[in-house]
């Protein structure tokens, strides 16, 4: 990488690697959850993984970039601290809390990502790709408020 326009590229692969990724894990996520509104919770994020995937397709495409995905090391060990937990907490409500806050460190980790982006878009002149990526971190951080929300009201009282 060489210029700012390199980086958002880069970053811009990385994240879209992550969101295919998430998509492919949040399932068995889900399936381990047994608390109603957390699953709903996980399902409504899965439906918007799949809906961020596209529009970073359109993203890619503003940009007159090729749509790639680029290994991202980072979401690969979120999500396999997730699995590790998902195995070895026995109890509903450990394991609820756990997914939980394996799940708001992958949204950090994608608002982190999203809000960076975005300032690049917008240093780059990408106004089309800025607008859409303002849209998905708008998301991310929704999903983690409704996340800690569902922490601190229920899961961690139980």
């Amino acid at each position: 990488m060489k210029t700012l326009s390199d980086a958002f590229e880069h970053t811009l692969q990385d994240v879209y690697y992550a969101e295919n990724a998430i998509s492919k894990a949040l399932p068995n996520v889900i399936e381990a959850v047994s608390q109603a509104d957390l699953k709903k919770a996980l399902q409504h994020h899965l439906t918007e993984t799949k809906e961020h995937i596209s529009i970073l397709k359109k993203v890619f495409k503003s940009a007159g970039l090729e749509v790639k995905g680029e290994k991202c090391d980072a979401i690969e060990g979120l999500i396999k601290e997730c699995d590790g937990v998902i195995k070895e907490a026995k109890g509903a409500v450990a394991r609820h809390a756990a997914i939980i806050g394996c799940c708001q460190a992958i949204e950090h980790y994608e608002i982190a990502r999203y809000g960076t982006l975005r300032e690049w878009a917008k240093a780059i002149d990408q106004p089309e790709a800025h607008d859409m990526l303002s849209a998905i971190l708008d998301q991310e951080k929704a999903a983690n408020h409704k996340l800690t929300n569902l922490a601190v009201t229920t899961i961690n009282k139980a």
